[in-house]
């Protein structure tokens, strides 16, 4: 068990998780991507967003001081936390309460579709930013299960300094080499991963391709075998180009 630090006074190390997700699919008419589209809005409307990152927060020992939430037209949905640790709840009314400012959740949904090719394509973008000992990591695959993952992308950055009891600075509180470290082995498995590290200055970064594409599960409405073989060859194929398009930055051409 790691020793906790001691420190002089509070710990005021700002812990920033960037999380980006992307859910692809296959949807053959423009009827279906609509219906897509609106089934995606729906599933993950703001009031499933705020349970999911009610959750979170309750996951990582902070308190949901406030929320604010909406769905928009014609999709979308956002979701925005005021979080605490559970030493800074206020007690007794009190409206004051030191670093909220720096304590925050976000999340926005951003379902779309290519207008050419069939392909429907889902992301969430998650801001987790965490101000005193509590770091957003540990609920990584929690937030990997929540959603289906076909992309990720993580941003991870600890800004600041704290002191110990002798007024040393501390730049970062707890050991990492890798935001992988803190996803289980099970699922990293399922995912080709990359990381893009500057230790010297706190900066994480991991990005993840799922590895394997079993094609009902990328069909909407659609059974994989009322489908001709070549059809679904060419199914496969820009279903996996829009995700080494999105995984790479680039575009293949």
């Amino acid at each position: 068990m790691e020793t906790k630090l001691k420190l002089h006074g509070f710990n005021n190390l700002t812990k920033s998780l960037s999380f980006n997700i992307y859910d692809v699919c296959y949807a053959k008419t423009p009827r279906e991507q609509l219906n897509y589209i609106a089934y995606i809005d729906e599933q993950y409307n703001s009031e499933r967003i705020t349970k999911i990152m009610t959750d979170l927060t309750e996951q990582i020992g902070a308190k949901v001081i406030s929320v604010s939430k909406q769905d928009y037209d014609p999709q979308g949905a956002s979701a925005t936390f005021l979080i605490a640790e559970e030493s800074m709840v206020p007690k007794g009314g009190s409206e004051t309460i030191a670093h909220l400012d720096k304590s925050h959740v976000t999340v926005h949904t951003y379902p779309e579709y290519h207008p050419d090719t069939c392909i429907a394509t889902f992301r969430v973008d998650i801001d987790v930013a965490t101000c005193g000992e509590i770091t957003p990591l540990s609920t990584l695959d929690y937030l990997i299960s929540s959603f289906d993952s076909d992309i990720i992308t993580m941003d991870y950055r600890v800004r600041g300094f704290t002191r110990d009891v002798e007024g040393k600075k501390l730049f970062i509180d707890h050991n990492i080499s890798s935001i992988q470290d803190y996803i289980d082995k099970k699922t990293l498995r399922r995912y080709d991963a990359v990381d893009i590290n500057v230790y010297q200055a706190n900066i994480f970064h991991t990005k993840m391709l799922i590895k394997e594409v079993d094609l009902q599960n990328y069909l909407f409405k659609t059974d994989v075998f009322e489908l001709e073989p070549q059809t679904r060859l060419d199914i496969h194929s820009s279903l996996r180009r829009e995700m080494i398009e999105i995984f790479s930055g680039k575009n293949i051409y």
